[in-house]
């Protein structure tokens, strides 16, 4: 088995260091089995040119409260991009992938790869809670009016959920995890009853989560090898062969593997930060 994974997708990592800043935060304690964690941005492009961050799909229900761009952000199977302009600060909310219906109450799958308004979910006191973020003095402000909307819906994880939530630590666990075959046999289902339970409580097959999990870390490795033996990083990552693993990332991404590494310039590595 190895470490759990987290896909973090920033592109062009070298250069959105000098562009924003990034903290990461816990939740509270009463929500710690939904959210994996807050993610605070803060940018100042006074007087300066726009810039366009891109960032990789990924499976996670993000919560965010920025100026402009506050929302309920369905797992996305496209790259997200978003124009850094002015000065801002603002937070995002990780849900752990599986556990967000609950909040929702409906089939996570009716979000996928589109945004939905905040208030659709939580009332109409997330802009009360989105103006607490937007004046709050530090990160902690931020974070306990968030943390404070969230609490105030009270919901609990269900057994499918858990089932879910359960599925994609297994992905994240262990990357020889490569075909929704070796997932049916880790979790005793059938291909039928993944393939459910992944519509409704992740919003995504489970092909595509497992697909997700390996071309982030094919991306993640592009940039720190810089030109490395496709053919060997295919095999490394479970791929029959270099083309089958080509398509796949061009697929994520939307870019070749070359194209990859040079749009993240082979920086050595992405920021401690992410939409993910």
């Amino acid at each position: 088995m190895g470490e759990h994974r987290i896909p973090r997708g920033i592109v062009a990592g070298a250069t959105a260091r000098t562009m924003f800043t990034l903290t990461r935060h816990p939740p509270a304690p009463e929500l710690a089995e939904f959210v994996d964690y807050h993610w605070i941005l803060r940018w100042d492009r006074t007087g300066k040119p726009p810039y366009e961050q891109r960032v990789l799909p990924n499976l996670a229900v993000h919560v965010t409260f920025f100026p402009g761009a506050s929302g309920v952000h369905g797992p996305a199977r496209a790259v997200f991009s978003h124009r850094l302009t002015g000065r801002v600060q603002g937070l995002g909310v990780r849900f752990r992938p599986g556990c967000f219906r609950a909040f929702l109450g409906g089939p996570v799958r009716d979000i996928a790869d589109r945004a939905v308004p905040l208030a659709d979910v939580f009332g109409p006191a997330a802009a009360r809670a989105a103006e607490s973020v937007q004046s709050a003095r530090d990160d902690a402000e931020m974070v306990r009016a968030v943390d404070n909307l969230l609490i105030a819906n009270p919901v609990r994880l269900s057994p499918a959920a858990r089932e879910a939530a359960e599925a994609v630590e297994s992905i994240a666990r262990d990357p020889g995890i490569t075909r929704v075959a070796q997932l049916c046999a880790d979790t005793g289902l059938t291909t039928r009853s993944v393939q459910r339970m992944f519509a409704e409580h992740v919003g995504c097959p489970p092909k595509w989560a497992i697909r997700i999990y390996r071309l982030n870390d094919a991306a993640q490795r592009l940039v720190t090898e810089g030109q490395p033996d496709y053919a060997g990083l295919a095999v490394r990552l479970g791929y029959s062969d270099q083309s089958h693993f080509i398509r796949d990332f061009r697929t994520v991404t939307g870019l070749s593997p070359a194209e990859y590494v040079r749009t993240a310039g082979a920086d050595g590595g992405e920021p401690d930060s992410d939409r993910t």
